[in-house]
């Protein structure tokens, strides 16, 4: 009996173990969608990448454990316009040539004071061009049958990262939207 008692305390032990460590994700490109928005000559242009690539480890229990580590291909920009990709991906903008990754990778999890479930906020660094600048944006975790869908949108200042320079035609702004699907690894 005493043993018995032993082996139950040790599953009980063990289950609160598992239930609090982080779970090991990959992203699946084909079900996600990175997408931007920037005003040209005071009209929304929009365009999405892929390939998207990482790890992610996400516990709702144990934030502090999660981690997501992410990057896309420059050269996979997609604006509907074969010119105007072609010129983003250029030494002027992006340098994919030099630069071909796009990374975001968090430095903390937290829960935010919405009084639903699902909802956090990230806090990382986002690398484009060689340039790393901290960001911070609230997302939302949605748990799928084999991982989670992750949503969220941030506002970043493309000349900060040395994408094209300052003029009257191109706003500085840039919209992003994520739209990131995770599997079990």
């Amino acid at each position: 009996m005493k043993m018995l008692k032993s082996i139950l305390i040790g599953l009980f032990f063990i289950s609160i173990f598992s239930a609090a460590t982080a779970q090991n994700y990959i992203p699946v490109d084909s079900a996600s969608k990175i997408h931007f928005v920037i005003k040209n000559f005071g009209i929304n242009t929009g365009g999405d990448l892929s390939k998207l690539k990482g790890e992610i480890s996400f516990s709702p229990a144990n934030l502090p454990a999660s981690i997501f580590n992410v990057t896309v291909e420059v050269s996979t920009i997609d604006t509907d316009n074969e010119m105007r990709d072609k010129n983003l991906t250029s030494d002027e903008y992006f340098d994919a040539a030099n630069f071909p990754v796009i990374r975001i990778v968090s430095k903390k999890i937290e829960k935010t004071n919405k009084t639903a479930t699902g909802y956090y906020f990230f806090t990382g660094e986002l690398t484009i061009k060689g340039t790393t600048k901290a960001i911070s944006f609230p997302f939302q975790a949605t748990k799928t049958a084999n991982g989670f869908m992750f949503t969220g949108n941030f506002e970043i200042d493309r000349t900060e990262f040395g994408v094209g320079e300052k003029n009257m035609v191109l706003s500085n702004k840039v919209e992003v939207s994520l739209s990131v699907s995770a599997i079990k690894k």
